[in-house]
């Protein structure tokens, strides 16, 4: 088993705040032939701050073989790796850890098996989750789905003062997610959010690399590059 790479090499709140810019979380469905890797090494030149492998439809052993070939390009580019609700998965692959929604592992699950220095995100949609969540250990929050998205069709929406509500209750990093893209990620502007996780706004583009560029550049533009506390 390959130790997890969290045990020589962990994230602070400050490093993971600045990883949350840009989260963008893999969707094999828009890959049209391209191999993951490249994909992903592609988002990374283009701006991409933190890298979620998300794949429902793999197994336990495929998705950890997966996530071995994207931990040396997230290495590389000093950026972390987590992998969506599947802890064995972190801990065969050597991955930073893990997202978990609130039908997943729970957040105490994942921190017990994956210890003190992993990477644990949690799924809210309410101050109530967020606090929950942050005092089960949460390393972060994805807050979403902020606007209408074809990635998750049935999920419920959250509204912007429920995000800044949910930045403004808690001390940890925030993300919004769900249907951004250059067209609105402005909207989130007075929220207090570290940043924006994106699937097809990235991965659907035929030129990844430009997609992350151009979604960094508007970030730049929209988002202080640190919330106030």
């Amino acid at each position: 088993m390959t130790l997890p790479r969290h045990l020589s090499r962990t994230w602070t709140e400050a490093k993971l705040r600045q990883a949350m810019r840009l989260y963008a979380v893999t969707d094999a469905r828009w890959l049209a032939g391209r191999s993951l890797a490249s994909a992903v090494a592609h988002a990374l030149t283009g701006g991409a701050t933190m890298i979620q492998l998300r794949d429902k439809e793999l197994s336990t052993v495929d998705l950890a073989r997966c996530a071995r070939q994207l931990v040396p390009i997230c290495e590389v580019a000093n950026v972390p790796l987590v992998i969506d609700d599947d802890i064995q998965a972190v801990k065969m692959s050597g991955a930073d850890g893990v997202h978990v929604g609130q039908s997943d592992a729970t957040c105490a699950e994942a921190r017990q098996e994956l210890g003190p220095d992993a990477i644990v995100g949690v799924s809210v949609q309410t101050v109530e989750q967020a606090l929950c969540a942050q005092e089960a250990g949460a390393s972060y929050l994805g807050v979403g789905a902020m606007f209408a998205t074809s990635t998750k069709d049935d999920a419920d929406p959250v509204s912007i003062q429920t995000l800044s509500d949910i930045c403004r209750a808690v001390t940890i990093p925030v993300v919004a997610i769900g249907g951004i893209g250059i067209a609105n990620v402005c909207q989130l502007a007075d929220t207090g959010v570290d940043g924006v996780a994106v699937v097809s706004a990235i991965f659907a583009s035929k030129d990844v690399e430009g997609a992350a560029r151009s979604l960094s550049q508007a970030l730049d533009a929209c988002l202080p590059k640190e919330r106030a506390r």
